[in-house]
């Protein structure tokens, strides 16, 4: 419509007014393969009736609907694209299986948890859902791109410095906790000769054989790189050699996310932020807090990338 447009000839915007199933046919001719973040947020079929439209259709009708969606927002993506799809307890098993689907089971990447109640609810039902899940697929989870989270305190785990002023820490080369015994890999216990040319042997603090948590082959080559130091833990008359290995800090440091995002704003929250920046606007029953959708967008996207929300 030029003539309710602006910047008709120089813009790159375009909006498009109808059913999301014939639009998304239409963008295929343009966007197929190219789309590296899909979230959506459907329907949740609770059986409400809201002002925009019905959330309350047969469920086998509602999976027809998704399925018609999911199958073509599945050719639009990248290969190494995801999509993220926000759903609670009412569909979402089924949603889940029809997900394995339309797009593999092995391409499923995880579930995540999404608290979105952080107050007392109505107390005159048994359990409060305080829940709702986002299941994520990748059109091809061994290509996939997924960020992970920058976490500078895992710097605090270093706490020293060598002489070129890398932060490093230095671990017991002897292996501990869950499958640390000797009968748990075998091959992994073996001696090694101490600086002293004695020969030590993993051995845990109760006497019983442990392992070591490398192959000999990997702590040859620590000797050869230099990151194998080793600690006298007794006296000089009767020394206690203990092997370490020497870690440096990463330069990035980042951890993966959890599935479990209790640290984010609730729809409390996001109702609040609804009425800053919309204050002219009815608030609507069920927002998505920003934090929530920049997440998934630090998670999987590069600056440039195309994110669809259909």
């Amino acid at each position: 419509c030029p003539d309710e447009s602006v910047d008709w000839a120089t813009t790159q915007n375009l909006m498009i007014e109808g059913d999301n199933l014939e639009v998304l046919k239409l963008l295929q001719k343009s966007y197929s393969g190219k789309v590296k973040l899909i979230y959506i947020d459907p329907p949740y079929n609770t059986g409400s009736a809201f002002e925009h439209y019905d959330d309350g259709v047969e469920h086998s009708l509602w999976l027809s609907l998704i399925q018609d969606r999911l199958e073509i927002l599945a050719r639009l993506m990248t290969q190494d694209g995801a999509i993220f799809v926000q759903i609670d307890d009412n569909e979402g098993s089924y949603l889940r299986v029809l997900m394995d689907e339309v797009f593999g089971r092995f391409n499923f990447v995880a579930t995540f948890i999404w608290r979105k109640v952080d107050s007392p609810n109505d107390n005159k039902v048994f359990i409060t859902p305080d829940h709702e899940y986002i299941i994520c697929f990748a059109r091809n989870k061994e290509k996939v791109f997924l960020r992970r989270k920058d976490d500078p305190s895992l710097l605090d785990a270093y706490g020293q410095r060598d002489e070129q002023g890398r932060l490093y820490r230095d671990r017991l080369l002897k292996k501990n906790g869950k499958n640390s015994m000797r009968e748990d890999r075998p091959s992994m216990f073996f001696p090694m000769i101490a600086p002293d040319g004695s020969e030590v042997y993993p051995i845990h603090d109760d006497g019983k054989e442990a392992r070591w948590s490398m192959a000999m082959k990997s702590i040859e080559e620590l000797k050869i790189s230099g990151d194998l130091i080793w600690k006298n833990r007794g006296t000089e008359k009767a020394p206690k050699w203990i092997p370490y290995t020497r870690e440096y800090a990463p330069d990035v440091p980042q951890r993966p996310y959890p599935t479990i995002w209790s640290d984010l704003h609730t729809t409390r929250q996001a109702k609040a932020h609804q009425k800053e920046v919309l204050p002219d606007v009815p608030l609507f029953d069920t927002p998505k807090p920003e934090p929530l959708i920049q997440r998934i967008l630090d998670m999987t996207t590069n600056p440039g990338d195309l994110v669809l929300d259909s």
